[in-house]
């Protein structure tokens, strides 16, 4: 009863109700009750005339949530629907928010008590402005300056509305207003600014109110960074600021202000007002933080508030210098205050707080760029002018002075650049992390951790280090080896510290020249062997810590009676391995690491056999030539040595150690360019593994029933896991191998895919779950991911093809349509996939098979088929059952459309089409990204096809339609690139003339268009007015014509189209990023060769460069 008292929005409102209906939803009664609450006010937020009871409740309650409740309700409508409502019915809404807020914030008490709610107000207040001014209220800024000047606490209040404004203005516009609407608020701010700077230099100077003197501040800091600059410097504001700077209550809003004007860089009109400003600064900051101050430790004892001072005053540090540092160099006064602020900036970069030093080296890293740059360009003087900022053209006679200021500027930053260096050194983040992890079926696994802060910090660091480098080696030499034998000498000895030298010694590799960073790393290695002898005597064992490998040979690390130590042995490795160069010009050496790994692979303490695997196959990948040469003394080549020694090496190695080390193996063959030895090498290479599978197919033949033995599974699971390893390495020449095993592989796999079908018969679904058909379906895929690691790799030979792809129709195909629903493999359908990508069209015949064998049951997954409306009941089931099969799915359908398009056209088209649509509404990015591309494909291969009008006559609309659903739905927002060249497809397409015939059904509909560029036109237009009612027919129109317009140009098209997406506000107060994505990736690809260019920066052990191995 009274949940229908509620809904009846056609008298006023029960607001003692409705605070009950609140009560009982915050409250802690029962959950039915709280169910029922929320049902309650959700259909009232949904009623679209429930806005007009606002005004009577706010009036009416004193509850605080309620009230929210109904500001929550009108916050929607001025979103969505503001400018649709009636004059009248805007105005008195502006007027009577503006009333309240002034009437609630001009009693100091009122203010005080409510001011969650007046927060509230502004922020609905400034929501509004964002719709009416300046067109339609042109007196807001001096209606609001003229009610500052009447009280304290309201001017207080104008202080937050205009801080909410600027920043929605210029911090949060980014995809919330068009283009142009953000253009024509900014002008507005800009224009009427006077009036709001006067306001402010008159609180702080005549005010003794601390929370408005604040508050003013604070607004001050979100205008600073767009002001006319004039409002900044030819004012008193720079000067009243500094007078706030030493005042504790006032240091560190006035600080943010001030660091705000230190970011402003408009040329060099200002720069003897910013001296004045550093060296005022300077002085001030002395008096409150003394140079002589431990900042580190100071951080870590102080309050919240000094801590944000430490915070703070790095933020003003690095925005000074990244845009007013040359000015500072201009004269010794200016210089002395210049190394002293980097004094300070040196010393909060040891501050144990991540953002802090993130702040800092961000600092620092685009400072030693700058260095670094204009040395690298050193032979081009233009150049290095224009990184110098000279403007003035270069005569021939200004060159060599142009070095001597190059050199003198060096000098000037060598000491802080020197100290610089050993907080790179001190602080080095860890690099790349692997963990050693079990996967659902039982097998142990690698896992890289690639994407987290730690690795994004070392990247950075390693960078800024390998410019310190390339600055001064012999200083970069000197700090690491200082550091080095204070390890020896038991000086600020921890095995921290010796993990972040290691780090950091690792991370300059190829930044040297090669006989300087061959002496380096020689008296590295002599250091760290010394300290091997040193620690010996204190833990004899190689103790290691956890599972983690760190690193690019990876440093492992183990927890141990509770303490963490690292093995001073694995650290030689660790460095060693970082420095392939060295390793390739120093074959005894190499080969003495590689027989130390050797070693190691037999220590039975955690972590060391995985490291020293692990370190084998990361020194083979970038040395594999020394391998298989005769080196200098030796009678025959290594691999050769190692294949005779191999099943006493690998005695003590767990099965996916071995897997490594086959790999590994496998990589030195590869590089063998004499086939005859190559095949012996490998024959002798699969010796043990060929000996095993053929003594298990000897006793399958006797009696099948062994190959069901769990241990014998196993086995072959092992047998087929170490195949792939080499097959990894070893691409075509894995032929023989594969040839010797492929048949028998092919009746296993059969075999053990009838006893999991009639397991999953018997025993229904949960059958699938039990360990030994987990393990059944393991030898399964390791069968598939054998033949497509060969496949793949193999260079691109048809008879290969032809030899390996006919076997497999029924074993593996077959297969898999015969098999019970949750017995099909995944893997099958990217092994075909791989098949046709690598075959292409030399497929074509075989594509009936192997769609007719894939498609229906794939559908069957999710939804029992019947017919051809299965998959249609498939999309509407969910998206979340089976997704490996829905990915790989599409990925085989893809590769179909792309290399044999002719028999794709053969198939049912209405099911692929029903497919594609469902695969890119699908909110799984990588299922939704594979259909888009799939489309587009087909789209092209369509319009250049006979086929061309039938097709699009049949699915244009629709493709149009179930795109526009996508592009405008908040779930699939990372697709917005390829939705936006659909859609130009399109619109290019229709305005071509290539299609000859009518979109619209000519049976229905009764007007006869002119073409079918007016159809669309009128079609879309229809479309997008139905799907946004909050749209008007005019904004509809003008979208849809600007779409034909822009057509042409891909830029202007995707910005027309974001526009559209604020404008229907279906991506308001989002993150937007998404929208983006392609800017910020061409951005990432530009930065990658501009890192190929520096020697260092792109790490030896990371460059795929067959040449490097000579």
């Amino acid at each position: 009863m009274a949940a229908e008292k509620l809904r009846d929005l056609s008298q006023p409102m029960d607001v003692a109700l409705l605070d009950a209906t609140v009560a009982a939803f915050y409250g802690t009664g029962s959950k039915e009750e709280r169910t029922a609450a929320d049902q309650i006010l959700r259909e009232l937020q949904n009623n679209p005339d429930m806005w007009l009871q606002v005004v009577h409740i706010l009036q009416s309650t004193q509850n605080l949530n309620t009230k929210f409740f109904a500001l929550q309700v009108l916050e929607g409508v001025i979103k969505y629907r503001w400018n649709a409502l009636p004059v009248e019915q805007r105005d008195g809404m502006k007027n009577y928010i503006s009333e309240v807020i002034v009437q609630l914030s001009s009693n100091e008490a009122s203010f005080r008590r409510e001011r969650l709610y007046v927060n509230k107000l502004n922020i609905i207040l400034v929501q509004i402005l964002k719709h009416e001014w300046p067109a339609r209220w042109r007196s807001f800024i001096p209606d609001l300056v003229s009610a500052a000047k009447t009280s304290e606490t309201i001017c207080e209040n104008c202080m937050a509305i205009l801080k909410l404004l600027s920043e929605e203005v210029f911090d949060f516009s980014r995809g919330e207003m068009t283009q142009q609407k953000i253009k024509e608020l900014k002008q507005s701010l800009n224009s009427e600014f006077q009036l709001i700077h006067e306001l402010c230099l008159y609180v702080l100077s005549a005010s003794q109110r601390t929370e408005l003197i604040r508050a003013t501040l604070a607004t001050l800091h979100a205008f600073l960074s767009w002001i006319p600059l004039g409002y900044i410097f030819e004012s008193p504001l720079l000067e009243t600021l500094l007078k706030f700077f030493p005042v504790p209550s006032y240091r560190n809003l006035t600080l943010q202000c001030l660091t705000e004007v230190a970011a402003l860089n408009f040329g060099d009109f200002y720069n003897m007002q910013y001296v004045k400003m550093y060296n005022i600064f300077t002085v001030q900051l002395q008096s409150i933080l003394p140079p002589t101050t431990n900042i580190p430790e100071a951080y870590a004892h102080g309050s919240s508030e000094e801590q944000a001072f430490i915070q703070n005053l790095a933020l003003f540090f690095t925005s000074f210098y990244k845009s007013h540092i040359r000015v500072l160099e201009s004269s010794q006064e200016n210089i002395t205050a210049l190394l002293l602020g980097l004094e300070y900036l040196i010393g909060i970069s040891y501050v144990d707080d991540t953002e802090v030093f993130k702040v800092c080296l961000d600092y620092w890293n685009s400072l030693v760029l700058e260095l670094f740059e204009a040395h690298h360009n050193l032979d081009n003087p233009a150049v290095a002018a224009n990184l110098m900022g000279l403007q003035i053209p270069l005569i021939s006679g200004m060159v060599d002075g142009l070095g001597s200021q190059l050199l003198q500027r060096r000098h000037l930053y060598s000491g802080p650049m020197s100290k610089l260096r050993l907080l790179m050194i001190c602080r080095m983040a860890k690099p790349e992390e692997v963990l050693i992890v079990e996967d659902e079926n039982g097998n142990i696994v690698r896992e890289t951790m690639k994407d987290n802060d730690v690795l994004v910090q070392y990247k950075i660091m390693r960078e800024t280090l390998i410019y310190l480098s390339h600055l001064d080696h012999e200083d970069t030499e000197k700090q690491m080896l200082k550091k080095l034998s204070k390890q020896l000498k038991g000086e600020d000895w921890t095995w921290n510290n010796l993990n972040t030298l290691c780090w950091a010694i690792g991370s300059i590799s190829g930044s040297m020249m090669e006989e300087q960073e061959n002496r380096f790393l020689v008296m590295v290695i002599r250091d760290l062997l010394n300290l091997c002898e040193i620690t010996k005597g204190k833990d004899n064992k190689a103790v290691i810590a956890s599972n983690i490998i760190i690193g690019a040979l990876d440093l492992y690390l183990v927890e141990k009676l509770g303490q963490v130590f690292v093995s001073v042995t694995l650290v030689v490795g660790y460095v060693v391995g970082q420095y392939p160069k060295f390793l390739r010009a120093h074959w005894k050496f190499l080969k003495t690491v590689v027989n130390k790994l050797f070693e190691f692979m037999h220590e039975t303490h955690p972590g060391v056999q995985d490291m020293a695997c692990d370190t084998f196959l990361k020194i083979v990948q970038k040395c594999k030539r020394k391998f298989v040469i005769i080196q200098v003394g030796e009678n025959e080549p290594f691999v050769s040595e190692l294949l005779s020694g191999l099943p006493s090496t690998i005695a003590d190695l767990e099965p996916h150690q071995i897997h490594t080390f086959y790999e590994s193996v496998g990589n030195m063959i590869q590089a063998e360019s004499d086939p005859q030895k190559r095949d012996e090498y490998l024959q002798r290479l699969m010796e043990l593994p060929n000996q095993k599978w053929a003594e298990i197919i000897g006793q399958a033949r006797q009696s099948v029933d062994f190959l069901k033995d769990q241990d014998v599974i196993r086995t072959v699971l092992n047998i087929l896991q170490t195949n792939t390893s080499v097959a990894t390495s070893l691409g075509t020449y894995f032929l023989s191998q594969i040839t010797l095993i492929f048949l028998d592989m092919l009746n296993v796999y059969r075999m053990y895919s009838e006893l999991i079908s009639n397991s999953i018969a018997e025993g229904g679904p949960f059958a699938s779950k039990t360990s030994y058909v987990k393990l059944l379906r393991s030898v399964k895929r390791e069968t598939l991911k054998l033949i497509e690691t060969f496949l793949d790799k193999a260079e691109d030979q048809p008879q290969i093809g032809k030899q390996f792809v006919p076997p497999m129709m029924d074993p593996v195909l077959g297969d898999y349509a015969r098999n019970v629903t949750d017995a099909r493999e995944s893997e099958v359908l990217s092994l075909f996939a791989t098949i046709i990508n690598k075959y292409k069209g030399a497929m074509i015949d075989d594509v009936p098979r192997i769609f007719e064998a894939s498609f229906q049951c794939t559908l069957e997954l999710v939804h029992a088929y019947k017919g051809g409306k299965a998959l249609l009941k498939m999309i509407t089931k969910n998206f979340e059952d089976y997704p490996e099969h829905r990915l790989k799915f599409f990925s085989l359908l893809r590769a179909i459309a792309t290399h044999c398009f002719p028999a794709l056209i053969r198939l049912s088209s209405q099911l692929v089409m029903d497919s594609i649509i469902w695969a890119f509404r699908h909110t799984e990015r990588n299922i939704a990204e594979t259909g888009l591309n799939l489309l587009l494909e087909m789209l092209k291969n369509f319009q250049a096809s006979e086929f061309c009008n039938q097709f699009y006559r049949t699915y244009f609309l629709t493709i149009e339609q179930e795109i526009f659903a996508v592009l405008t739905d908040t779930f699939h927002k990372p697709g917005f690139k390829l939705h936006v060249l659909v859609l130009q497809h399109l619109f290019c397409l229709v305005e071509s003339g290539a299609l000859t015939e009518p979109l619209w059904d000519v049976a229905t509909v009764s007007y006869s268009y002119p073409n079918n560029t007016m159809f669309v036109r009128e079609y879309t237009i229809k479309l997008l007015s139905t799907s946004f009612p909050n749209m008007t027919t005019t904004e509809v129109t003008q979208f849809v014509n600007g779409l034909f317009e822009s057509r042409n140009d891909l830029s202007t098209f995707k910005n027309h189209i974001r526009d559209f997406l604020v404008q229907s506000k279906e991506f308001s107060a989002q993150d937007n990023k998404d929208l983006y994505a392609e800017e910020a990736a061409a951005q990432r690809e530009r930065e990658r060769q501009r890192m190929l260019s520096i020697p260092g920066l792109i790490a030896p052990n990371e460059i795929q460069d067959e040449m490097l191995d000579s």
